[in-house]
Order: C-alpha cells, then structure tokens, then sequence
C-alpha cells in the first residue's frame, strides 16, 4: 500500500470541502472495498477523507410515509430494522444474501452503492482493464467471462455490478441524496445514478467529486411479497452469478430487478408491465439486446430459471 495522509473532518459540509482541497483524495466509509483496492494498488489515492463518524447513521420516517436511511447506516443494522424487515423486506433478504456477518457489520448504505466491480480482470494489474486503466483495453473481452455482464455492457467493458443491496434498491425505486462542497443538495433516482460503461468504463455513475451520499429514500411500502433469489457458485460469500428482486400481488403484477448480468442493477419498467405473462416474456423484454460470450451465454437461460423459481414461489 502506498502512504498517504488522513483526516478525519466533523461535518458533511467539512468532509466535501476536503475532497476538493486535496489532490486524488477518497472517502473511507467502511473500508470493506476500499482497503482491498488500496493493498492491491488499483486505488492509491494521496489523501484519505474519513467520513466514518459522521452523523449520517440513522433510519427516520420521511413525511410522505417512506423511509430516509443514512448513508452510515450498516448493512447488518439496516437488514435487522424493524421496519425494513416488515414493509421493505426484499431489502433484508439482499443484504443477508451478501458477504459474511463480519463484513456486513462494517459496510454502509452509501459505500454499498458505491463499491466497484469484482471482476478478475480489473483486480489483476497485469491485465488490461479500461476500468482501471482507461484506454488500456478489456482483457475480459477474449478471456474468461463466465461471471461477466450480458446486457448493458460495451466493447471497453463486460464487467459487473456487485451489489446485492443496490438491487433491491433498484426495485423499490430508491433514491440517492447527495451534498457537494458548495452546500448543494441533489436527490438522483437510483435508475439514473449509475451510468453505462460505453466508452468511459472508469465513469461509473454521475457524482461530481465533491459529491457526498448523505442518505437514500425510499417511498412509501407497496405491499406485495418481497422475494430475491441468488444464484451462486456457493451459499455464502459469493457474488451472484444471476440474481432476482422481485415483488408480486395476488393479481400476477409487480416489479422485477436483475443483478450480476449488467454494469448496474438491471431493471425495466417495460418488463414489469409483462409480468402477468410469466417469466419467458419478462426475461426477453428484461435482457432485450443482451451480447454474450461462449462463457456466458448460460446466463440467459439461468435468468428465466430463476425469475420462473421465483413466480413458483410467489404462487
């Protein structure tokens, strides 16, 4: 690990003017990527802004009946709150589904939005990655793809979104609140905040750097049964190789979000509409346009398996 220098500010407000005061800073959240990055040598940022300690750790009832969940909040507090667990529970079943305990213990709201890809490419520094290196190439592209996107991805970039929580996020309509350096607050719909590799892979959503996240909000419970189904290499400590986030009525309608086949968590409204359709007409609509390799192809098909598992389940 490179060194760097440190600080700890007392404020948001104090935090977002550090960022911009020193060149190739990063916020530390809860470390549990980030550290990773840094032993490895991807990240080497020159000054690292703690924002650990900030009052940004809190579930409240915003006025409209939803919910405002700090972006401090841990994924072990947030999955065990009392009414996440009863209006929100696809959220529960995404982070429980994600990592260990012990990890889950330290990562927060706003660092789990945030983490970067776990391809193998982007991890090895011997390889080429636009990701890592922008203009380096994909090594990805002609290596092995088995865990890597099909829909949404471009020929700079076929890596993935890891985040099992960023997708139940996804199907909730969650959005992400924001404060720069200026005192400017922003709410991002979580189906704007992340952007598409195309040619800028290294661009992985629309925060400016002096941008902070603060919190994300979620509307008013829709009711349902909450369902999200993984599909890994094992049962614990994986990411998905497909995943499903799925909320369903009695009358066949809902919401569906998909996770390991794209750059973000995947989801179209124009999908959901073909719900009553069963699941082939869901996947199709879903992962309309998907590129996959000879690796990854399975994927595909693993989708309507696993949104079908789901709709049995839901019956």
């Amino acid at each position: 690990m490179k060194s760097f220098t440190y600080e700890r500010p007392e404020t948001v407000e104090a935090a977002a003017k550090a960022i911009t005061a020193n060149k190739n800073a990063k916020f530390l959240a809860g470390g549990t990527n980030l550290l990773d990055l840094m032993k490895l040598q991807i990240e080497a940022p020159a000054h690292i802004v703690d924002i650990g300690r900030l009052p940004l750790n809190r579930i409240e009832k915003t006025p409209d009946g939803g919910l405002r969940i700090g972006a401090m909040v841990t994924n072990t507090d947030l999955s065990a709150h009392e009414v996440i667990r009863r209006d929100y529970a696809i959220l529960t079943r995404a982070l429980q589904a994600g990592a260990s305990g012990q990890l889950r213990n330290k990562a927060t709201t706003g660092g789990n939005l945030l983490q970067r890809t776990r391809c193998p490419y982007f991890y090895d520094t011997n390889q080429d990655c636009n990701k890592r290196n922008p203009g380096s190439g994909c090594s990805a592209l002609d290596g092995a793809s088995r865990n890597l996107g099909v829909v949404g991805i471009s020929q700079s970039c076929i890596a993935t979104h890891p985040s099992d929580m960023a997708v139940a996020m996804r199907v909730l309509d969650a959005v992400v609140e924001t404060i720069n350096a200026e005192g400017v607050a922003r709410a991002i719909p979580l189906e704007a905040f992340y952007t598409l590799p195309k040619d800028t892979p290294h661009i992985e959503n629309v925060l400016a750097p002096d941008e902070i996240i603060t919190a994300v909000r979620l509307p008013k419970p829709i009711g349902g049964k909450h369902i999200y189904k993984k599909v890994r290499d094992r049962s614990s400590y994986a990411f998905a190789l497909v995943s499903v986030a799925a909320i369903l009525h009695p009358d066949k309608t809902g919401r569906v979000a998909m996770g390991g086949v794209g750059p973000q968590p995947w989801r179209r409204t124009s999908a959901d509409r073909l719900m009553p359709q069963g699941a082939k007409a869901v996947i199709d609509e879903l992962l309309k346009g998907h590129n996959t390799t000879e690796d990854n192809a399975y994927k595909i098909d693993l989708a309507h398996r696993t949104l079908a598992a789901v709709l049995r389940e839901a019956a």
